[in-house]
């Protein structure tokens, strides 16, 4: 699910439905470990992924095994039709039909938008979204629960709730499966889940609806080799994040970096303070990255053999650029002629995060989103003035908007629609449907004819 801009729905849902099936669709087109299962969100007081069932656990093996049993499911139920009519009815928007029909850029009034190639729900999104419908409509009547938001958007997850789709309730940080009983619907979702989850799900013999994005599996296939060849995993990605928490589980000795500056300081304590003097002492290191490493890391002996994974919605270029450091690192410490013992390479980067010339960029997405928090971070850092905002309701009164910077500050402004014909960019994030763009686009449409109207 990763993020680049190329230039190139549910904030207003229609349906305020409450009953928790779907609606006719006539009208439209091992061993058991003692676990302790942490909340995603929260910060790890150790390591985000603790072995389950310790060190001999075979998580691929565990998995492998789940896929094949009766109740596991990940390819939805048959009503594919269906279920896709109904979020085409719900998500589906005119305007952004007209863009893609018109080489992503067309001119309404005075406002003229250009629409990023690479843009909104994403194929492993979509089909998410998809399975958790379809799991509704298989099964009416039973109690269905999901481990995560399903996806970063508020307004799909509050579509989901209105179908009774009922968060894993939280305390002091651990989620709380005791409330799954037998019998039970349970959806993972498209981040995934940590392997001590599917554990304890498993356990439980509940019908597990698996919608995990296919990039987000290959992720998990990439750090189980690299543990099966005893390579330690760098993995790119926010350890807090629910999606770096389940590779993380499947991985064997790893470091997780958040950006190049952490990937440096890695490769330099790797090279013994030459490459730029960033790092410092073994105890510093197990500080710096005390809630991102493995249990019982041990830099001096765990990163001797080394690969690159990462968090999916992270930015691509950044992504690439750790690993060709890495690489270059292990070159120079162990000899080109050795890399292939000491350096894994992979290729786990997802397309849907990669501009042009305008005035201004609404970048449209949920706040909690990484993928469209980096997509803010690439117009931030091409200094283009941009506005970050999770819904229409963001817009106004009058000429105001209030949004976030791209490290979550909340920033309010006036005026911040020049005066007479302007150009937009417009994108979003790989979980926001095209309903939500819409609607803020016509808050814009709305602000520019009033101003015609004024001038008139």
């Amino acid at each position: 699910m990763a993020s680049s801009l190329q230039f190139a729905p549910l904030s207003g849902v229609s349906s305020t439905r409450s009953d928790r099936s779907l609606p006719d669709f006539r009208v439209f087109r091992c061993r058991k470990p003692t676990l302790s299962v942490r909340c995603s969100g929260g910060e790890p007081s150790s390591s985000p992924a603790m072995a389950a069932g310790g060190s001999d656990f075979d998580a691929k093996a565990f998995r492998h095994n789940l896929t094949r049993s009766d109740n596991y499911n990940r390819k939805g139920f048959g009503h594919k039709k269906e279920t896709l009519e109904l979020m085409n009815q719900e998500y589906f928007s005119d305007i952004i039909k007209t863009l893609k029909e018109n080489n992503y850029e067309y001119t309404w009034g005075n406002v003229t938008v250009k629409l990023a190639e690479a843009f909104g729900f994403c194929w492993g999104v979509e089909r998410a979204v998809q399975i958790a419908y379809e799991a509704r409509k298989q099964f009416p009547d039973e109690k269905i629960w999901i481990t995560n938001e399903i996806i970063h958007n508020p307004t799909v997850n509050k579509r989901l709730e209105e179908m009774e789709v009922k968060d894993i309730p939280i305390e002091d940080g651990t989620k709380q499966f005791d409330v799954v009983d037998k019998g039970d619907v349970v959806i993972l979702p498209a981040f995934g889940a940590a392997v001590e989850e599917m554990l304890t799900l498993s356990n439980k013999k509940v019908q597990i609806v698996d919608t995990t994005c296919p990039w987000v599996s290959k992720v998990w296939n990439v750090v189980e080799k690299q543990k099966k060849g005893d390579y330690t995993s760098i993995i790119h990605g926010k350890y807090g994040h629910e999606e770096t928490i389940a590779t993380a589980s499947f991985a064997g000795k790893y470091v997780i970096v958040k950006n190049m500056d952490e990937a440096t300081y890695v490769c330099d304590y790797i090279l013994g303070g030459q490459l730029n003097g960033s790092s410092s002492t073994r105890e510093a290191f197990l500080e710096k990255f005390k809630s991102a490493v493995s249990k019982g890391f041990d830099p001096d002996k765990d990163l001797v053999k080394t690969g690159v994974a990462n968090q999916t919605t992270m930015l691509k270029g950044e992504t690439e650029e750790i690993g060709k450091l890495l690489e270059r690192t292990m070159m120079q410490k162990f000899g080109v002629e050795n890399i292939n013992n000491h350096f894994m390479s992979f290729n786990t980067i997802c397309d849907a995060t990669q501009a042009s010339s305008f005035d201004l960029m609404l970048v449209i997405g949920g706040w909690n989103s990484s993928n469209t928090s980096h997509l803010q971070e690439i117009a931030e850092e091409r200094d283009i003035p941009s506005y970050w905002i999770d819904s229409e309701k963001r817009i106004g009164p009058g000429n105001r908007i209030a949004y976030k910077l791209m490290h979550g500050e909340y920033v309010e402004k006036e005026n911040w629609l020049p005066k007479g014909p302007i150009t937009i960019g417009v994108t979003s994030g790989a979980s926001t449907p095209d309903k939500v763009v819409e609607d803020a686009l016509i808050r814009v449409f709305e602000l520019k004819s009033e101003e015609a109207l004024q001038v008139a």
